[in-house]
């Protein structure tokens, strides 16, 4: 074909995506169309010339992973799935931004074919490409052999100004350089426009040099509507080695606009029916809305190439599997998502070696016992602390950190907790990993956003969070969680453990594993606690969420909930209450997430109507009043703390077994208390 028909052709493709774009959000009354119509001719030169994907198989393995970091303009990810032939039809652009639609506002994980990863909150979806990116290092040098080479692909990420404004952006991309991620590829969308205006007013940072300063490999200076410029940028980056590159493309926001081009005014609104009809004027396009011409659809289809790429890789695997059949069969087993075969006895096991050698240690420490065995069991299991290692207890005795180029099974993050989990996101949102990562319950709250993503997205990231109270001391307010566990258990499909001795840390970490879809926050003690009694059955119950540990040995008179280390404390209240003919029921309560979701029976078994009821946890007491109700008593605290000796600040804040005594006599009643 003739150059001047291919240019023609290339640039109708644009202009399909600047339709297309224009048209849903004109007809949703919502949305950003300015960045879908910057970005058309980038978007021509990726997915047309370099981006190997199967729109019939959007999950198959090898393929590269696209994420759209500035999701606000998710216009162009829908685009860009139906134009090459993924399950996105015309009726899907037209219900975009409406109920149950499988385009919404911002592209989500799981509503939408193709959609790698959810984004929206500027800056995580770069740092989820680099989790994929480096998923996919690592799992290259676990399973890639000489000659068979089954792990080869890249992940590019499109940016915008708002993500690189995001201090995210530092923490990833910092250790994205670090790692010499070869195979990762950023597209900066440099448009200079934001919601308020032109960006120079407040970002004016140099990106080439900021990029060169991490050690990426960078391409300035590309016009981003020049659809050769772009290609050839992209096929010089993937020809970079040990360094990821950025592509730095000047181009102008809503593009083709006669009058909003150029503006904010075409960052998040609908360019409006009178604007839209002379952009097709502008840009050429003499169709209706919704409509794509034949010949256009065929040039963007990637159909029958992307078939024609799976087909291949799938005969090579296949090779690799008669050489290799061990690894070709623990390769499936990872990607598929499942747990060993042994998974649940090996998790009995630990549990009960737990039980048959009762320690007094710090749950953190019984985390890592519990670790020290998964691991071994586990090859997904990648480890990793954002500069706590020694606190957290997250690197156990077999664990090879990655470094550039090289794989292994643990991650130094640095001080980045808001990395750490985002690029958490991504290992998991690529698959064969199963990443857990550290710091202090205080530090969540710097991660809170991805810890989010992942609980939105359905991941099973797991969160090794020591230091849980203010029982870690001398460190004082700053580093002492008051809010953070009962705000943590606030958010949809978050399960967090707060468990009292080694047996309950073991079983966490069990049901962690287990869960494939839901996030687990495992809120470890830095003090030691004493190991509890149990029977059998009481073991087999701590999966619940909640069970009874120490019934009443007399007329019950109330129940006290207690987690974590003061678990303790209300055995020993109940010991003290014992004494004076008040009978009580000690519960554990280490996961109210699973205890919510047990049935009705159980829970009013653990926890009766009609009985009064008081709770103990050093923190914030009004999360507890969903199990105490308002005549019941809460002891914790509801201040910051102090800075002092752990066993010092206790009783400063009175959560003690003398409190728990006094809570318990206040709501059974002077006359309950002598009568019994």
């Amino acid at each position: 074909m003739p150059q001047t028909q291919i240019s023609s052709l290339q640039s109708a493709m644009a202009s399909a995506i600047r339709a297309l774009s224009m048209d849903a959000v004109q007809r949703a009354n919502s949305g950003h169309p300015g960045m879908p119509m910057g970005m058309a001719e980038i978007a021509v030169a990726l997915w047309t010339g370099h981006l190997r994907h199967n729109p019939r198989n959007p999950d198959w393995f090898d393929r590269d992973r696209f994420v759209l970091s500035n999701g606000h303009g998710s216009m162009l990810i829908y685009s860009l799935l139906h134009l090459s032939g993924y399950d996105v039809s015309v009726e899907d652009l037209k219900d975009f931004r409406t109920l149950h639609s499988k385009t919404p506002g911002h592209p989500e994980r799981g509503y939408t074919p193709g959609v790698e990863t959810t984004t929206g909150p500027l800056g995580q979806g770069i740092a989820n490409a680099v989790g994929m990116a480096i998923a996919e290092m690592m799992m290259a040098s676990e399973f890639n052999r000489p000659g068979h080479t089954i792990v080869d692909h890249f992940t590019y990420a499109f940016v915008g100004d708002g993500c690189l404004m995001e201090g995210i952006s530092h923490e990833v991309c910092s250790l994205a350089g670090t790692l010499a991620l070869e195979k990762l590829i950023v597209v900066y969308d440099d448009n200079g426009i934001s919601i308020d205006g032109h960006v120079e007013g407040w970002f004016s940072d140099d990106t080439p040099k900021r990029f060169e300063a991490y050690g990426w490999n960078v391409i300035p200076n590309v016009d981003g509507h020049d659809i050769s410029a772009v290609h050839e940028a992209i096929a010089k980056a993937k020809l970079s080695t040990g360094r990821p590159t950025i592509i730095c493309c000047k181009t102008v926001i809503g593009k083709g606009a006669p009058t909003k081009a150029g503006s904010h005014d075409s960052h998040g609104n609908p360019l409006g029916a009178e604007e839209i009809e002379r952009t097709r004027g502008a840009i050429d396009w003499p169709y209706a809305a919704f409509e794509i011409p034949k010949d256009v659809y065929d040039a963007w289809s990637a159909v029958q190439s992307g078939s024609e790429i799976e087909a291949d890789w799938n005969r090579r695997f296949k090779d690799y599997g008669s050489v290799f059949p061990k690894e070709a069969a623990e390769f499936e087993r990872r990607m598929k998502g499942d747990l060993p075969g042994n998974f649940s006895q090996l998790g009995k096991d630990i549990v009960a070696a737990a039980a048959a050698q009762p320690e007094t240690i710090a749950t953190r420490k019984a985390s890592l016992n519990a670790i020290e065995s998964l691991a071994s069991a586990l090859p997904e299991l990648v480890g990793g602390s954002a500069d706590l290692a020694g606190s957290n207890l997250t690197m156990w005795k077999a664990a090879k950190p990655i470094t550039d180029r090289e794989g292994g099974n643990y991650i130094y993050y640095g001080v980045r907790e808001f990395g750490m989990a985002a690029i958490m996101n991504g290992l998991l949102a690529h698959g064969g990993i199963r990443p857990f990562g550290g710091t202090y319950v205080m530090f969540s709250e710097y991660a809170r956003n991805a810890m989010r993503m992942a609980a939105l997205m359905k991941l099973g990231a797991i969160y090794v969070l020591t230091h849980d109270s203010i029982a870690l001391g001398q460190d004082g307010p700053t580093h002492q969680p008051v809010e953070q566990i009962a705000t943590l258990r606030l958010m949809p499909n978050m399960d967090v453990w707060r468990p009292c001795d080694a047996v309950e840390t073991a079983i966490a970490w069990q049901t962690a594993l287990q869960h494939e879809k839901t996030p687990t926050v495992l809120a470890l003690s830095r003090q030691n606690l004493k190991p509890q009694t149990r029977t059998p059955e009481q073991i087999a119950r701590i999966a619940n969420g909640g069970y009874v540990l120490s019934d009443a040995k007399g007329p019950l008179a109330a129940v006290v909930i207690a987690t974590g280390s003061e678990v303790e404390l209300a055995i020993a209240g109940q010991k003290k209450l014992e004494e004076q003919g008040i009978y009580v029921r000690v519960v554990s309560l280490p996961s109210t997430y699973l205890f919510d979701r047990q049935d009705k029976a159980y829970r009013h078994h653990v926890l009766p109507s009609g009985v009064p009821r008081v709770s103990i946890e050093a923190g914030v007491t009004d999360y507890w009043r969903k199990y105490v109700g308002l005549e019941g008593a809460c002891v914790g605290i509801d201040t910051f703390g102090e800075s002092a000796a752990p066993d010092v600040l206790f009783e400063h804040f009175k959560i003690n077994a003398e409190s728990v005594v006094a809570a318990v006599q206040r709501v059974i009643g002077p006359s309950t208390a002598k009568a019994d």
